[in-house]
């Protein structure tokens, strides 16, 4: 069976480098175009050296070339990792011409375009008008092993923030073990600021520092909620601060809260385990994960404990993969009718 022809746009972030990488090892899906406005025509491997061994001559594209090269397939995914505010006009673009041509295209999105229903959510959170409200009930947004069967074209990838709290906090709500009033500290690598330069990502700044931001009122909060209700039809109150680690990638969140009634850590630990016990790309251990069990990796590794009535669930995960790029892989295999760790199940390098 012939590899499905596969879109990235915003071709030349953090994200869109992790996705190219993947999608060169790929057994269903092939890079066909690698859309950047800034470096179109110039060598894929001039902005990502590493992978020049995989795309020796591939060249990034314009917008406009990748649309127009629509029409040489029947039969397209499309994933998405520009900046949000980007994305939909040009997600939009490439659905109407799919519409009017007859092509099927199955869109990912991993922005934030495409994460909320309600297009006054989105305009709130990020300040801007939404580019392409008539989409947005076109699109499902979940972490891929909460949603088991999606009824929608087209998917939405929750950032990586969020995805490390929801792997932790959706089992506990399904299962009614706690008060549902969720404390979370979480440290990200440098890497999920984006590859632009800032100075919370400069070198001097960033090194062997530890620090806060926008505490209590990240804009992943919102999103955290919502997409809990939606898995399982319970309210949470979310009380989330994050921090800026001294690494480049990953993500390390504890997640606390209240039990309602007595469990042991085993018990939850056993619960967790059979929770996601068909997930590939989920793995629950009886200690707590250390950041570079994950890193490089597309999996998620959690774990639980319980003392004086106070659950704690640890979860890591690379930002980059399974917060972002393999997390959207992982919905385009879905939506392409593949087993959802398709091309997701090597091991990653250990010590990074």
């Amino acid at each position: 069976m012939s590899k499905v022809p596969t879109i990235i746009l915003g071709g030349t972030g953090y994200v869109a480098g992790e996705l190219l990488r993947l999608l060169s090892q790929h057994p269903s899906l092939k890079l066909a175009a690698a859309v950047s406005t800034s470096r179109a025509g110039k060598a894929i491997s001039g902005a990502f050296r590493h992978l020049g061994p995989a795309y020796p001559k591939q060249r990034f594209t314009s917008p406009e070339e990748a649309i127009q090269g629509l029409r040489k397939a029947p039969n397209w995914t499309v994933i998405s990792a520009a900046p949000h505010g980007a994305s939909a006009p040009l997600v939009n673009e490439i659905l109407g011409v799919a519409e009017s041509s007859g092509i099927k295209v199955s869109v990912v999105d991993a922005s934030a375009d495409f994460r909320f229903a309600d297009p006054k959510t989105f305009e709130q959170i990020y300040g801007q008008d939404h580019p392409a409200p008539q989409h947005l009930t076109q699109f499902s947004c979940a972490v891929p092993e909460h949603l088991k069967d999606i009824e929608t074209p087209h998917a939405a990838q929750p950032g990586c923030f969020a995805t490390a709290m929801l792997l932790g906090i959706v089992p506990l709500v399904s299962m009614g073990v706690t008060d549902n009033n969720f404390f979370v500290s979480a440290v990200t690598g440098s890497t999920g600021a984006g590859s632009g330069l800032r100075e919370t990502t400069h070198h001097p700044v960033r090194h062997s520092n530890l620090f806060a931001y926008q505490p209590l009122v990240h804009r992943h909060g919102p999103e955290v909620k919502e997409l809990a209700m939606a898995a399982t039809g319970g309210e949470v109150n979310l009380n989330f601060v994050p921090h800026s680690g001294p690494f480049a990638r990953g993500i390390h969140s504890t997640i606390f809260a209240q039990c309602k009634e007595k469990v042991t850590g085993k018990q939850l630990t056993e619960a967790l385990s059979d929770f996601y016990a068909d997930c590939g790309l989920v793995w629950v251990g009886p200690n707590p994960p250390h950041l570079k069990d994950v890193v490089g990796s597309n999996c998620a590794f959690l774990s639980a404990n319980v003392e004086n009535n106070t659950v704690a669930v640890c979860c890591v995960l690379d930002n980059l993969l399974k917060g972002a790029a393999s997390g959207a892989i992982q919905w385009a295999n879905r939506l392409s009718g593949k087993p959802d760790d398709e091309g997701l199940k090597n091991a990653p390098p250990g010590w990074i």
